[in-house]
């Protein structure tokens, strides 16, 4: 009885599911088209590409604004962006294939790979840090987002992978290596430069270029045709802004921008630079569209070469309490920020949900108790990573309904 009962009720629940959806989504568009026009009246933002896919199916999607104000030229939805952080779990994913396929190890030192990689900590000790603590950000390492005074990275001329547009991968693992550890590995969480030295672990583990490793191990396995660590398309390439008043200023060459928590240095002509090191944490440029098909695949754990188990990494926590100190309510997965308590993050979506974004003005979100993938694309920085309208493009999906 219970066995003939239990299918009939997930296909009615599915049709109640569908019917809901469909009935929610005029006001959905509504909602979401009012913060987007709300933010560019506001001059908030120049451009924006909003997807919004729920069981796979993209049930919004809008590009509005400019890609190039000067050039008058609109946004579209297969405009170009660098990517910067969203750089990070694609990374990190490459990595894993590498796992499943016994060329890395994840709970193996990296001088096994890098074997002049030797950081030390403050008292001279030398800890090993594996590629686990790498992949997490609790290999004790850092980003240069101080002041040029007091910042050992910057002191040491490391560069965030944003900058620097001559720079090579081995002259800054040295810079890296040259600055004291802030922690022992393992016993706390920091954001940090690690997925750049990843990216050189992957390079001797994989045999290739990092670029080459991407593309065979994620990129052209699902199909994302827009997205490497080169422009493929210039004309298509969003130009960059930064938060000012009354408009947001472009962004041509280096820029510091200052934020209520970071110093952000970048150089947006780093993406035509030839020398420019492939950078395993923001080197990456690629459509919303690309993205989206790359997020649902880690969702539904079905990323080509990708064992379910070694996937999932990538959307549970793998750091424990290790980032509450910092970030209440939040865990760490293998490329991505993920909630645990939203009660505590002051987030109305549900546990589990893994989200990050990239210094250029972008975010995403994967809600998988709501089968719902969401992400907000914009050329304008910090706004579009971390100020109200990310939040506003998250509220208008929460709203009651």
């Amino acid at each position: 009885m219970h066995t003939r009962i239990r299918p009939l009720l997930t296909v009615l629940l599915s049709l109640a599911l569908a019917g809901s959806a469909a009935a929610e989504q005029p006001a959905l568009v509504t909602r979401l088209d009012r913060v987007i026009d709300q933010a560019l009246a506001d001059q908030r933002i120049v451009g924006t590409v909003v997807l919004v896919a729920q069981d796979g199916k993209v049930i919004y999607h809008r590009a509005a604004g400019y890609a190039d104000r000067e050039a008058k030229r609109p946004m579209r939805e297969d405009t170009l962006f660098r990517l910067a952080s969203m750089t990070k779990p694609i990374v990190s994913a490459a990595a894993l294939s590498l796992v499943d396929q016994g060329q890395l190890t994840l709970d193996a030192p990296i001088t096994r790979w890098l074997p002049t990689f030797r950081p030390k900590l403050a008292d001279g000790r030398e800890p090993p840090i594996t590629v686990r603590q790498l992949l997490t950000h609790t290999a004790g390492l850092a980003y240069g987002f101080g002041e040029a005074e007091t910042d050992p990275y910057l002191q040491a001329h490391v560069s965030n992978g944003l900058e620097q547009p001559g720079l090579d991968l081995d002259e800054n693992l040295r810079r890296i290596a040259s600055v004291p550890l802030l922690f022992e590995p393992g016993t706390q969480w920091n954001y940090s430069v690690a997925t750049d030295v990843l990216g050189a672990v992957l390079i001797r583990a994989g045999g290739a270029p990092l670029p080459t490793l991407v593309e065979r191990l994620i990129t052209r396995p699902l199909g994302l045709t827009d997205t490497a660590f080169t422009v493929k398309a210039p004309a298509r390439l969003a130009a960059a802004y930064t938060d000012e008043r009354p408009a947001p200023a472009r962004v041509d060459g280096y820029r510091l921008v200052r934020t209520e928590t970071m110093n952000l240095r970048v150089d947006p002509s780093r993406a035509f630079h030839p020398q420019a090191f492939p950078s395993g944490g923001a080197g990456m440029i690629g459509t919303a569209k690309d993205f989206l098909t790359f997020l649902e695949a880690v969702r539904t754990g079905t990323l080509p070469g990708l064992k379910k188990a070694t996937l999932a990494q990538m959307t549970t926590n793998q750091v424990g309490t290790l980032r509450q100190p910092t970030d209440p309510g939040r865990g760490f997965t293998f490329g991505a920020s993920v909630l645990v308590d939203p009660a505590r993050a002051h987030s109305p979506q549900s546990p589990g949900t893994f989200h990050w974004g990239g210094v250029y003005g972008h975010s995403w979100f994967v809600d998988p108790e709501r089968r719902l993938t969401v992400i907000a694309l914009t050329n304008t920085f910090p706004e579009g990573m971390s100020g109200t309208f990310p939040t506003a493009v998250r509220d208008a999906l929460y709203a009651p309904r």
